[in-house]
């Protein structure tokens, strides 16, 4: 059973940062970039990303 892995597409992410509050374990943001990113080594099964991925408003944000 291989382990899913959260993707932000950086072009479609509109940087509102509702993911970062939501979920900060998971996602940071970028300031010079204005948009999100998945922490490096974060895990995906925290609670907290399918309320991340299911408020994002550019739904950018995937579990593959």
């Amino acid at each position: 059973m291989s382990e899913e892995k959260v993707k932000i597409d950086q072009d479609e992410c509109i940087g509102c940062e509702a993911c970062v509050e939501i979920c900060p374990k998971v996602f940071g943001f970028d300031e010079e970039e204005g948009k999100a990113y998945v922490i490096d080594g974060a895990n995906s099964d925290e609670e907290c990303v399918d309320e991340a991925v299911a408020s994002c408003p550019a739904g950018c944000i995937r579990k593959e």
